[in-house]
């Protein structure tokens, strides 16, 4: 090696790298087009410490080993050289013959930036540089768009299935086709952010990018590196936020991944009660690695840095609490005090969390975590795991459970709806109906409510009203938001042509009414995890199965009554307690017209009369009409 390759990794770089805190690896790890000793070229750099020989086979030497060797660097299990004469674009992968019986593999680089398109799996030397991006105003003011006070409505999407173009063979659309057509669309609906299901690279489509081998890889299904950072770019100029599926909790077992890098279990745990997951068939990252933690750490930070993404929502952290997840007796291993706690990956996700709350402040980070694991979205130095938000697994569960059930049942089932708002505040919460709810045989978000057909949209509007009126941020994944009958298809795109239909339509214009007045009201979203944003009315009228509830914004005059009628009975009159007198404006009802339903409402609003009721000074004697959400606001001059 000569002293310019020597100096590609400080002495800084080892020792942060040992110590596993070199949080910007990608920096230095995988293929760089650079120039040394005067000639240009492709330097290398990959983690195999039990290797006996590392080589950059590919395209330039004809995939040949021994052309072109690497070197170990010093005592770090680096392997790193310099090969002249390539660059950007040039196909390659590692060639490592283990010290270990002598097994040889070719392996894709763990932290190379591009890839070949499935089923080919060489990795790509890409040059990052040279996009030049044009957010810097949606940079400027991300803060405020991420924080926990912000009307966050998320519009969760699979990039391969939004859309297609069934002209050409029902072929997926670009990085750079989808962009204006989703901003466009996210715009309209009234979403503040995106989450992209992994688009990280990934072997099987059937994984929807869950099974991750391209940890600093954008899928080349839908084009380059600098096409994706095109995609982000085009979003933020829209005012659109930018979240990614990260997925640290386990990875694939194809030959030319991560698994058994070096002939030895590098990147998992080599005892499969550890380091191998039975349901998804793939291996477990182990956590008490330092290398691993760089790999991990920097992978996160990169996306971040590189892509300018706004958050990462990590999947699956449940898996990684438990050493017991999804385990049989016998087939875990206590920790250390001999508890199910899987104490190196609790440590993880806490330094996980406060790197990147560090490095980038304004972004967020959203914990899928479907237990009872305490203070997933607190602060790590008040013993929480440091995560910014939690998906509300449990809200999704209960309101699933109760709005699939016939009206007349519904009575026998109300603690199902008011049980939530008894943690609403433990944690800083996202209420989810994300694509696990409509796929494997579940049906459809359509397809779950009962009735007929008028009922079932009727249902769903009224489930979608009290999903964006009770405290927690909102996500939808794509197809809910107008109806879509199937269950999701990765293979195809959504069911657009359902939007020729007025009740379909009708759904749809309601999903975009409510993220208006969502974006319009502080009461909806300013005191989503304060306890004095929120206020029940009324919530004992199991007999009728209606819900009543105050909104509260930090202004106290500012206020939203909501009332919910779940049966296909109008309830009227119908008289409700509230606090101020003057009139009430009916901000939203999903029984008009104009969403496909009955036509039942207040007229524009209600006056207060001077009856006290729910103990409170005054009261509404509203019409509620059938399964049905209605919105009241007190008129400007009437919070006296």
């Amino acid at each position: 090696m000569t002293s310019e390759e020597t100096r590609f990794f400080t002495d800084f770089d080892i020792y942060l790298w040992k110590q596993g805190t070199f949080y910007r690896a990608w920096e230095k790890m995988g293929a760089h087009p650079c120039r040394m000793n005067g000639r240009d070229g492709v330097h290398f750099a990959v983690w195999a410490p039990n290797a006996e020989r590392v080589c950059v086979v590919g395209d330039f030497n004809d995939w040949r080993e021994g052309v072109h060797a690497l070197e170990p660097l010093e005592d770090t299990g680096i392997w790193r050289g310099f090969v002249p004469g390539i660059g950007h674009g040039a196909l390659y992968k590692y060639a490592i013959t283990s010290r270990y019986e002598g097994y040889k593999v070719q392996k894709a680089d763990p932290y190379g930036f591009f890839c070949e398109i499935r089923p080919r799996t060489a990795s790509i030397v890409w040059d990052l540089s040279g996009y030049r991006w044009n957010d810097s105003q949606w940079m400027r003011s991300r803060a405020r768009a991420n924080s926990r006070e912000a009307p966050l409505s998320i519009y969760e999407v699979h990039l391969g299935s939004w859309m297609r173009n069934a002209e050409e063979g029902n072929r997926w659309l670009t990085y750079r086709e989808l962009a204006p057509r989703l901003a466009r669309y996210v715009t309209e609906m009234g979403f503040t952010h995106v989450e992209l299901l992994p688009v990280t690279e990934h072997p099987f489509d059937g994984s929807w990018g869950y099974q991750t081998v391209g940890y600093f890889a954008p899928t080349s299904r839908f084009g380059t590196p600098q096409d994706f950072m095109a995609f982000v770019d085009i979003l933020h100029q829209n005012g659109i936020g930018v979240i990614l599926d990260w997925v640290p909790a386990h990875f694939p077992t194809d030959e030319h991944g991560l698994g058994f890098f070096d002939g030895t279990h590098l990147y998992e745990h080599a005892d499969p009660r550890l380091g191998f997951h039975n349901d998804w068939k793939s291996f477990i990252f182990n956590f008490g690695r330092n290398e691993v933690i760089n790999f991990l750490i920097s992978s996160a930070l990169f996306w971040l840095d590189v892509y300018h993404v706004d958050g990462l929502r990590v999947d699956a952290v449940a898996s990684m609490l438990y050493l017991d997840y999804s385990r049989k007796e016998g087939e875990w291993i206590p920790n250390k005090y001999g508890g199910n706690e899987n104490l190196e990956a609790i440590a993880f996700l806490k330094r996980f969390n406060e790197t990147v709350y560090r490095e980038f402040p304004d972004t967020m980070t959203i914990a899928e975590e479907s237990t009872a694991w305490p203070m997933v979205s607190r602060p790590t130095y008040l013993g929480g795991l440091g995560f910014g938000f939690k998906w509300n697994m449990g809200w999704m569960h209960d309101t699933l459970l109760y709005l699939s059930k016939d009206p007349i049942h519904r009575k026998f089932h109300h603690n199902n709806l008011t049980f939530s708002i008894l943690y609403a505040f433990t944690e800083n919460f996202v209420l989810p109906f994300s694509h696990d709810e409509v796929v494997h045989g579940k049906g459809s978000m359509l397809a779950k409510m009962p009735g007929d057909l008028w009922q079932k949209f009727a249902n769903l509007r009224l489930l979608y009203g009290y999903m964006f009126t009770h405290p927690g941020k909102k996500l939808l994944f794509m197809g809910n938001e107008f109806g879509q009958w199937s269950e999701w298809n990765h293979d195809a795109a959504l069911e657009w042509h359902l939007l020729e239909y007025d009740s379909h339509r009708g759904l749809q214009s309601w999903v975009r009414d409510l993220n208006g007045l969502l974006r319009r009201e502080p009461a909806l979203h300013q005191l989503d995890h304060d306890p004095h944003g929120f206020e029940w009315i009324d919530c004992n009228d199991s007999e009728q199965s209606t819900l009543v509830f105050l909104r509260r914004s930090k202004r106290e005059e500012d206020v939203l009554v909501c009332a919910f009628n779940f049966t296909p009975v109008p309830r009227q009159p119908y008289r409700v307690g509230v606090p101020f007198g003057g009139y009430w404006k009916e901000v939203l009802n999903s029984d008009a017209d104009l969403y496909g339903g009955s036509g039942l409402g207040n007229l524009g609003g209600v006056e207060a009369e001077p009856v006290p009721f729910h103990g409170r000074p005054y009261s509404l004697s509203i019409t509620l009409p059938p399964l049905a959400a209605v919105l009241f606001k007190p008129a400007p001059d009437s919070s006296s």
